[in-house]
Protein backbone atom coordinates (compact mmCIF):
# COMPACT_ATOMS: atom_id res chain seq x y z
CA UNK A 1 0.00 0.00 0.00
CA UNK A 2 1.64 3.50 -0.56
CA UNK A 3 2.17 5.80 1.82
CA UNK A 4 -0.62 7.66 3.01
CA UNK A 5 -1.30 11.70 1.75
CA UNK A 6 -1.59 14.42 4.34
CA UNK A 7 -3.92 16.93 3.05
CA UNK A 8 -4.01 20.30 4.79
CA UNK A 9 -4.41 24.17 3.49
CA UNK A 10 -1.98 26.84 2.50
CA UNK A 11 -3.79 30.44 3.48
CA UNK A 12 -2.42 33.49 2.03
CA UNK A 13 -4.72 35.09 2.10
CA UNK A 14 -6.59 36.46 -1.29
CA UNK A 15 -9.25 38.77 -0.36
CA UNK A 16 -11.03 41.14 -2.41
CA UNK A 17 -10.43 44.95 -2.24
CA UNK A 18 -14.40 46.11 -2.21
CA UNK A 19 -14.25 43.57 1.34
CA UNK A 20 -13.81 44.57 4.45
CA UNK A 21 -10.54 43.70 5.82
CA UNK A 22 -11.59 43.37 9.60
CA UNK A 23 -14.44 40.98 8.61
CA UNK A 24 -12.33 38.95 5.81
CA UNK A 25 -9.71 38.26 9.14
CA UNK A 26 -12.34 37.24 10.50
CA UNK A 27 -13.32 34.70 8.39
CA UNK A 28 -9.81 33.34 7.96
CA UNK A 29 -10.06 32.29 11.51
CA UNK A 30 -13.09 31.13 11.24
CA UNK A 31 -11.90 28.92 8.29
CA UNK A 32 -8.93 27.64 10.75
CA UNK A 33 -11.54 26.33 12.94
CA UNK A 34 -13.27 24.56 10.39
CA UNK A 35 -10.50 22.96 8.95
CA UNK A 36 -9.51 22.16 12.53
CA UNK A 37 -13.14 20.26 13.05
CA UNK A 38 -12.69 18.33 9.59
CA UNK A 39 -9.42 16.50 10.60
CA UNK A 40 -6.95 18.34 8.38
CA UNK A 41 -3.57 17.95 9.39
CA UNK A 42 -2.33 21.58 8.73
CA UNK A 43 -2.75 25.08 7.59
CA UNK A 44 0.13 27.86 6.60
CA UNK A 45 -0.68 31.42 6.81
CA UNK A 46 1.20 33.55 4.72
CA UNK A 47 3.24 37.22 4.95
CA UNK A 48 2.75 40.17 2.94
CA UNK A 49 3.16 43.79 2.91
CA UNK A 50 1.27 45.48 0.26
CA UNK A 51 -0.84 44.92 -3.25
CA UNK A 52 -4.17 45.05 -0.87
CA UNK A 53 -4.89 41.38 -1.56
CA UNK A 54 -3.32 39.02 0.77
CA UNK A 55 -3.71 41.51 3.98
CA UNK A 56 -1.94 39.10 6.75
CA UNK A 57 1.35 40.58 7.99
CA UNK A 58 2.47 38.82 10.83
CA UNK A 59 1.50 35.13 10.29
CA UNK A 60 3.06 33.95 13.75
CA UNK A 61 0.62 37.06 15.07
CA UNK A 62 -2.48 35.31 13.18
CA UNK A 63 -1.37 31.95 14.65
CA UNK A 64 -1.16 32.95 18.16
CA UNK A 65 -4.88 34.07 17.93
CA UNK A 66 -5.72 30.38 15.72
CA UNK A 67 -4.08 28.33 18.22
CA UNK A 68 -6.45 29.71 20.46
CA UNK A 69 -9.12 28.57 18.53
CA UNK A 70 -8.10 25.60 17.61
CA UNK A 71 -7.10 22.06 19.33
CA UNK A 72 -5.61 19.39 16.83
CA UNK A 73 -4.10 21.07 13.74
CA UNK A 74 -0.45 22.00 13.00
CA UNK A 75 -0.19 25.71 12.43
CA UNK A 76 2.51 27.11 10.23
CA UNK A 77 4.29 30.38 9.18
CA UNK A 78 3.96 30.24 5.43
CA UNK A 79 6.18 31.85 5.62
CA UNK A 80 8.43 34.12 7.38
CA UNK A 81 10.18 36.14 4.76
CA UNK A 82 13.86 36.06 6.56
CA UNK A 83 15.47 38.96 4.15
CA UNK A 84 12.72 41.41 6.12
CA UNK A 85 14.30 40.68 10.29
CA UNK A 86 16.90 40.14 12.45
CA UNK A 87 17.39 36.26 12.30
CA UNK A 88 17.37 36.82 16.26
CA UNK A 89 14.37 37.79 16.53
CA UNK A 90 12.72 35.13 14.43
CA UNK A 91 14.33 32.24 16.10
CA UNK A 92 13.06 33.80 19.39
CA UNK A 93 10.00 34.45 17.86
CA UNK A 94 8.95 31.23 16.69
CA UNK A 95 10.28 29.34 19.89
CA UNK A 96 7.94 31.50 21.62
CA UNK A 97 4.96 29.87 19.51
CA UNK A 98 6.23 26.54 19.74
CA UNK A 99 5.80 26.79 23.53
CA UNK A 100 2.47 28.69 22.91
CA UNK A 101 1.25 25.99 20.63
CA UNK A 102 2.68 23.13 22.98
CA UNK A 103 4.39 22.22 19.68
CA UNK A 104 1.82 22.67 17.23
CA UNK A 105 3.54 25.42 15.24
CA UNK A 106 6.22 24.41 12.38
CA UNK A 107 8.34 27.08 10.71
CA UNK A 108 7.89 27.98 6.98
CA UNK A 109 10.87 30.36 5.38
CA UNK A 110 11.25 31.87 2.41
CA UNK A 111 13.01 35.05 0.59
CA UNK A 112 9.84 37.11 0.42
CA UNK A 113 6.98 36.89 -2.36
CA UNK A 114 5.93 40.48 -3.72
CA UNK A 115 8.65 42.69 -5.45
CA UNK A 116 6.32 45.41 -3.77
CA UNK A 117 7.44 44.27 -0.15
CA UNK A 118 11.05 44.19 -0.87
CA UNK A 119 10.93 47.79 -2.95
CA UNK A 120 8.67 49.49 0.05
CA UNK A 121 11.49 47.99 2.81
CA UNK A 122 14.82 49.04 0.48
CA UNK A 123 15.52 46.14 -0.41
CA UNK A 124 16.69 44.68 -3.52
CA UNK A 125 15.51 41.80 -4.49
CA UNK A 126 18.24 40.65 -6.33
CA UNK A 127 19.33 40.19 -2.72
CA UNK A 128 16.72 38.24 -1.16
CA UNK A 129 17.56 34.72 -1.76
CA UNK A 130 21.05 35.66 -0.31
CA UNK A 131 19.82 37.28 2.53
CA UNK A 132 17.39 34.12 2.91
CA UNK A 133 20.21 31.86 2.99
CA UNK A 134 22.39 34.03 5.43
CA UNK A 135 19.74 34.36 7.91
CA UNK A 136 18.91 30.55 8.13
CA UNK A 137 22.88 30.42 8.78
CA UNK A 138 22.13 32.33 12.03
CA UNK A 139 18.32 30.71 13.02
CA UNK A 140 19.30 26.72 12.24
CA UNK A 141 22.44 26.94 14.27
CA UNK A 142 20.61 29.00 17.31
CA UNK A 143 17.06 26.79 17.02
CA UNK A 144 19.57 23.89 18.23
CA UNK A 145 20.71 25.45 21.13
CA UNK A 146 24.62 26.81 18.91
CA UNK A 147 25.78 30.05 20.32
CA UNK A 148 26.72 32.30 16.69
CA UNK A 149 28.73 34.98 15.93
CA UNK A 150 28.10 36.36 12.51
CA UNK A 151 27.85 39.81 10.16
CA UNK A 152 27.04 40.69 7.24
CA UNK A 153 26.21 44.18 5.38
CA UNK A 154 22.31 43.90 6.82
CA UNK A 155 22.60 42.40 10.31
CA UNK A 156 25.17 42.00 13.14
CA UNK A 157 24.65 38.70 16.06
CA UNK A 158 27.31 38.65 18.53
CA UNK A 159 28.22 35.95 20.86
CA UNK A 160 23.82 35.12 20.52
CA UNK A 161 21.88 32.06 22.43
CA UNK A 162 18.84 32.10 22.61
CA UNK A 163 17.47 32.06 26.07
CA UNK A 164 14.37 29.46 25.79
CA UNK A 165 14.65 26.06 24.21
CA UNK A 166 12.35 24.73 21.65
CA UNK A 167 9.09 23.09 22.97
CA UNK A 168 9.80 20.63 20.07
CA UNK A 169 13.13 18.82 20.43
CA UNK A 170 15.59 19.09 19.04
CA UNK A 171 13.52 21.94 17.21
CA UNK A 172 10.09 22.93 15.10
CA UNK A 173 9.99 20.94 11.74
CA UNK A 174 11.10 23.42 9.26
CA UNK A 175 9.97 23.97 5.61
CA UNK A 176 11.44 26.21 2.60
CA UNK A 177 9.21 27.43 -0.17
CA UNK A 178 10.11 26.34 -3.40
CA UNK A 179 8.55 27.57 -7.02
CA UNK A 180 10.58 26.13 -10.26
CA UNK A 181 14.16 27.48 -9.40
CA UNK A 182 16.32 24.97 -7.44
CA UNK A 183 17.22 27.43 -4.57
CA UNK A 184 14.39 26.66 -2.35
CA UNK A 185 15.34 22.69 -2.33
CA UNK A 186 18.98 23.52 -2.04
CA UNK A 187 18.14 25.37 1.25
CA UNK A 188 16.22 22.78 2.42
CA UNK A 189 18.31 19.88 1.63
CA UNK A 190 20.83 21.86 3.50
CA UNK A 191 19.03 21.70 6.69
CA UNK A 192 16.99 18.74 6.09
CA UNK A 193 13.51 20.91 6.18
CA UNK A 194 11.03 20.14 3.93
CA UNK A 195 9.92 21.87 0.62
CA UNK A 196 6.31 23.85 0.54
CA UNK A 197 5.76 23.86 -3.24
CA UNK A 198 3.66 26.90 -4.45
CA UNK A 199 4.54 26.61 -8.57
CA UNK A 200 1.60 24.98 -10.05
CA UNK A 201 0.18 21.37 -10.42
CA UNK A 202 0.47 20.83 -14.63
CA UNK A 203 2.66 17.91 -15.78
CA UNK A 204 5.05 20.06 -16.65
CA UNK A 205 5.17 22.02 -13.20
CA UNK A 206 5.02 18.54 -11.47
CA UNK A 207 8.12 17.43 -13.38
CA UNK A 208 9.93 20.63 -12.46
CA UNK A 209 8.82 19.91 -8.70
CA UNK A 210 9.97 16.29 -8.67
CA UNK A 211 13.40 17.51 -9.96
CA UNK A 212 13.57 20.01 -7.14
CA UNK A 213 12.92 17.32 -4.29
CA UNK A 214 15.70 15.48 -5.42
CA UNK A 215 18.46 18.40 -5.68
CA UNK A 216 16.90 18.25 -2.06
CA UNK A 217 17.54 15.18 -0.94
CA UNK A 218 20.84 15.00 -2.53
CA UNK A 219 21.55 18.68 -0.88
CA UNK A 220 20.68 16.98 2.53
CA UNK A 221 22.93 13.92 2.05
CA UNK A 222 25.89 16.11 1.37
CA UNK A 223 25.20 18.02 4.40
CA UNK A 224 24.63 14.91 6.58
CA UNK A 225 21.02 15.29 6.88
CA UNK A 226 17.86 13.44 6.00
CA UNK A 227 14.58 14.64 4.44
CA UNK A 228 11.26 12.45 4.19
CA UNK A 229 8.49 11.99 1.52
CA UNK A 230 6.28 13.59 4.02
CA UNK A 231 8.22 16.73 4.03
CA UNK A 232 7.61 17.38 0.66
CA UNK A 233 4.26 19.92 0.31
CA UNK A 234 2.52 20.78 -2.92
CA UNK A 235 -0.26 23.63 -3.19
CA UNK A 236 -2.82 23.16 -5.20
CA UNK A 237 -6.15 25.46 -6.48
CA UNK A 238 -9.23 23.30 -5.48
CA UNK A 239 -12.95 23.84 -5.31
CA UNK A 240 -15.37 21.28 -5.14
CA UNK A 241 -19.15 20.82 -5.06
CA UNK A 242 -21.82 18.39 -6.06
CA UNK A 243 -21.28 19.01 -9.32
CA UNK A 244 -18.67 20.06 -11.31
CA UNK A 245 -21.44 22.97 -13.25
CA UNK A 246 -21.93 24.11 -9.99
CA UNK A 247 -18.57 24.32 -8.97
CA UNK A 248 -17.60 25.98 -11.69
CA UNK A 249 -20.30 28.73 -11.32
CA UNK A 250 -19.51 29.24 -8.04
CA UNK A 251 -16.23 30.82 -8.62
CA UNK A 252 -17.30 33.56 -10.83
CA UNK A 253 -17.93 35.02 -7.48
CA UNK A 254 -14.08 35.83 -7.14
CA UNK A 255 -12.09 34.25 -9.28
CA UNK A 256 -11.78 37.29 -11.99
CA UNK A 257 -10.81 39.80 -8.92
CA UNK A 258 -7.65 36.92 -8.34
CA UNK A 259 -6.92 37.01 -11.57
CA UNK A 260 -6.61 40.80 -11.89
CA UNK A 261 -4.79 41.14 -8.48
CA UNK A 262 -2.29 38.47 -10.28
CA UNK A 263 -1.84 40.42 -13.16
CA UNK A 264 -1.24 43.81 -10.97
CA UNK A 265 0.78 42.67 -7.69
CA UNK A 266 2.33 38.99 -8.27
CA UNK A 267 5.44 38.16 -9.88
CA UNK A 268 3.91 35.27 -12.26
CA UNK A 269 0.91 33.34 -12.53
CA UNK A 270 -0.32 30.45 -14.25
CA UNK A 271 -2.48 32.10 -16.23
CA UNK A 272 -1.19 33.92 -19.60
CA UNK A 273 -2.49 37.92 -18.54
CA UNK A 274 -3.87 38.30 -22.60
CA UNK A 275 -5.93 35.33 -22.04
CA UNK A 276 -9.28 35.99 -23.38
CA UNK A 277 -11.04 33.69 -20.72
CA UNK A 278 -8.72 32.82 -17.76
CA UNK A 279 -11.43 31.02 -16.07
CA UNK A 280 -11.66 28.93 -18.56
CA UNK A 281 -8.18 28.58 -19.17
CA UNK A 282 -7.66 27.55 -15.88
CA UNK A 283 -10.25 24.92 -16.26
CA UNK A 284 -8.41 23.70 -19.68
CA UNK A 285 -4.21 23.85 -18.34
CA UNK A 286 -4.15 21.70 -15.06
CA UNK A 287 -4.05 25.19 -13.44
CA UNK A 288 -7.10 24.27 -10.83
CA UNK A 289 -9.23 21.25 -9.68
CA UNK A 290 -12.68 22.48 -10.11
CA UNK A 291 -15.19 20.04 -9.46
CA UNK A 292 -16.77 17.40 -7.76
CA UNK A 293 -14.54 14.81 -4.95
CA UNK A 294 -14.49 12.38 -7.67
CA UNK A 295 -12.85 14.83 -10.42
CA UNK A 296 -10.22 15.98 -7.17
CA UNK A 297 -9.34 12.34 -6.42
CA UNK A 298 -8.64 11.63 -10.31
CA UNK A 299 -6.40 14.69 -10.60
CA UNK A 300 -4.93 14.34 -7.25
CA UNK A 301 -3.73 11.00 -8.70
CA UNK A 302 -2.02 12.33 -11.66
CA UNK A 303 -0.41 14.73 -9.59
CA UNK A 304 0.90 12.04 -7.76
CA UNK A 305 1.55 10.10 -10.66
CA UNK A 306 3.41 12.80 -12.48
CA UNK A 307 5.54 13.73 -9.78
CA UNK A 308 6.35 10.23 -8.29
CA UNK A 309 4.65 10.34 -4.70
CA UNK A 310 4.83 13.35 -2.43
CA UNK A 311 4.05 13.66 0.90
CA UNK A 312 0.95 16.32 1.57
CA UNK A 313 -1.56 18.27 -0.30
CA UNK A 314 -2.20 21.88 0.22
CA UNK A 315 -5.18 23.32 -1.25
CA UNK A 316 -4.90 26.63 -1.80
CA UNK A 317 -7.27 29.24 -0.10
CA UNK A 318 -8.52 31.34 -2.98
CA UNK A 319 -11.74 32.61 -1.88
CA UNK A 320 -12.97 32.46 -5.55
CA UNK A 321 -16.51 30.92 -3.97
CA UNK A 322 -19.02 32.38 -1.57
CA UNK A 323 -18.21 31.87 1.82
CA UNK A 324 -20.59 29.30 2.57
CA UNK A 325 -19.49 27.13 -0.97
CA UNK A 326 -15.84 27.67 0.16
CA UNK A 327 -16.96 25.83 3.72
CA UNK A 328 -18.95 23.82 1.95
CA UNK A 329 -15.87 22.69 -0.36
CA UNK A 330 -13.72 21.67 2.71
CA UNK A 331 -16.19 19.95 3.24
CA UNK A 332 -16.65 17.64 0.62
CA UNK A 333 -12.79 17.68 0.27
CA UNK A 334 -12.53 15.95 3.65
CA UNK A 335 -15.19 13.83 3.65
CA UNK A 336 -14.97 12.15 0.31
CA UNK A 337 -11.09 12.87 -0.74
CA UNK A 338 -9.14 12.63 1.97
CA UNK A 339 -10.05 8.98 3.03
CA UNK A 340 -9.44 7.88 -0.07
CA UNK A 341 -5.72 8.55 -0.04
CA UNK A 342 -5.12 8.30 3.88
CA UNK A 343 -6.59 4.09 3.67
CA UNK A 344 -9.33 5.42 6.17
CA UNK A 345 -11.95 3.63 3.70
CA UNK A 346 -9.59 0.32 3.28
CA UNK A 347 -10.92 -1.42 6.49
CA UNK A 348 -14.65 -0.85 5.93
CA UNK A 349 -14.50 -1.84 2.23
CA UNK A 350 -12.69 -4.82 3.10
CA UNK A 351 -15.48 -5.56 5.64
CA UNK A 352 -18.11 -4.76 3.44
CA UNK A 353 -16.35 -7.08 0.46
CA UNK A 354 -16.11 -9.60 3.37
CA UNK A 355 -19.46 -9.98 3.97
CA UNK A 356 -21.01 -9.66 0.08
CA UNK A 357 -18.78 -12.35 -0.94
CA UNK A 358 -20.03 -14.68 1.68
CA UNK A 359 -23.62 -13.78 2.56
CA UNK A 360 -25.32 -16.58 0.90
CA UNK A 361 -23.71 -19.57 2.35
CA UNK A 362 -24.32 -17.32 5.65
CA UNK A 363 -28.57 -16.62 4.65
CA UNK A 364 -28.30 -20.42 4.37
CA UNK A 365 -26.73 -20.63 7.46
CA UNK A 366 -29.00 -18.69 9.28
CA UNK A 367 -31.84 -19.85 7.58
CA UNK A 368 -30.81 -23.61 9.05
CA UNK A 369 -30.56 -22.34 12.44
CA UNK A 370 -33.98 -20.89 12.27
CA UNK A 371 -35.51 -24.09 10.89
CA UNK A 372 -33.36 -26.28 13.62
CA UNK A 373 -34.81 -23.87 16.29
CA UNK A 374 -38.04 -24.01 14.98
CA UNK A 375 -38.18 -27.86 14.74
CA UNK A 376 -36.30 -28.27 18.21
CA UNK A 377 -39.54 -25.68 19.51
CA UNK A 378 -41.96 -28.03 18.10
CA UNK A 379 -39.84 -31.43 19.41
CA UNK A 380 -40.18 -29.41 22.96
CA UNK A 381 -44.06 -29.12 22.43
CA UNK A 382 -44.76 -32.37 21.39
CA UNK A 383 -43.17 -33.40 24.53
CA UNK A 384 -44.45 -31.37 26.55
CA UNK A 385 -48.12 -32.12 25.75
CA UNK A 386 -47.27 -36.13 25.70
CA UNK A 387 -46.37 -35.58 29.32
CA UNK A 388 -49.53 -33.40 30.25
CA UNK A 389 -51.91 -36.66 28.72
CA UNK A 390 -50.56 -39.17 31.05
Amino acid sequence: MPEPLGFGVFLAPFHALHEDPTQALHRDLELVEWFDRLGFDEVWVGEHHSGGFEIIPAPEVFIAAAAERTKHIRLGTGVKSLPYYHPMIVADEMVLLDHLTRGRVMFGVGPGALPTDAHHMGIDVKDQRRRMAESLEVIVPLLEGETVTRETDWFTIRDARLQMQPYTRPKMEMAVTSIRSPAGAIEAGKYGAGLLVLGGTSDDAMAYHAKNWEICRETAAEHGRTVARDQWRITAWVHLAETREKAISDIDHGFLDWFEYSKAILPGTPIPFDTPDPKQYALDNQVAIIGTPDDAIREIERMQAAAGGFGKLLALAHNWAPFADVKRSYELLARYVVPHFTGNLDARRASHDFGTGHIEEMRKDVGAAVESSQKAYQAHKKSKGAKAAE
